[in-house]
């Protein structure tokens, strides 16, 4: 994996174990909580599932990314991570990029292989790179959980306390897999949305809000929230969190 300019991601040890009324009060809370800082541009980790299963979406996603990058360049830029875990244990993460076509080529070499979820690794790393410097946030895409809910809690629980909301992107209905997202997002103050397979503009509405909330915060957030159904959808789940 050394052409994919991926390093691996380490296993860190286990951390201990009404929706709002007014759309603008809300937006307007979260925005006195967490300025936007005009000086620097956003940053945001895209985490992938790269089972067998996601053989499909990960196409899909190769070929959305660059909208977000696109989306992003309109409020300042946005720098973006790739995370993804595949095979017998295998985790993960590129360099920070700031060219969608870099992305998309390093994705493009990537091939998706049988294993068991890692979302916990993909927790961790995020709350490492959060410990380092801001991130607007993170965003994840997969429709499998087969790890202890609390010991993801756990992992998230940094995320929380260093204000990184964990955008969880569900494809399919698996009740279980919505519980621990919805868990995940709630702890984190992030958002969960559920999409069907193979429809490419719901995750294409989704990731574009969730990259324009991560290059510009709640008021790009909500400025796209106008044209965008995906915008809107984000800021309702975000609401549900709260």
């Amino acid at each position: 994996m050394a052409a994919d300019k991926t390093t691996p991601v380490r296993t860190a040890p286990n951390a201990p174990a009404a929706r709002s009324a007014d759309t603008a009060a809300f937006l307007a809370e979260l925005e006195r909580r967490a300025p936007l800082t005009a000086d620097k541009r956003g940053r945001l980790i895209f985490g992938l599932d790269a089972t067998m299963s996601r053989e499909a979406t990960w196409d899909l996603a190769c070929a959305l990314q660059a909208e977000m990058f696109e989306e992003a360049a309109r409020i300042g830029g946005l720098d973006m991570q790739l995370v993804y875990y595949r095979g017998l244990g295998e985790c993960r993460a590129s360099p920070w990029l700031s060219e969608g076509a870099k992305l998309g080529a390093l994705m493009a070499r990537i091939q998706c292989q049988g294993g068991r979820t890692q979302i916990g690794r993909v927790l961790s790393h995020a709350a490492g790179q959060a410990a380092k410097g801001p991130v607007g946030a993170l965003v994840f895409v997969g429709d499998a959980v087969e790890e202890n809910i609390d010991t993801l809690c756990a992992e998230a629980g940094p995320l929380a306390l260093r204000g990184v909301p964990a955008f969880m992107f569900q494809e399919g209905a698996d009740p279980q897999v919505e519980r621990a997202f919805r868990e995940i997002a709630r702890l984190t103050k992030g958002a969960f949305c559920r999409f069907d397979a193979g429809a490419s503009a719901e995750l294409r509405a989704l990731l574009r809000a969730a990259a324009s909330y991560a290059a510009g915060g709640t008021k790009a957030l909500a400025a796209l929230a106008g044209a965008s159904p995906g915008a809107r959808r984000l800021i309702s789940a975000m609401q549900d969190t709260r």
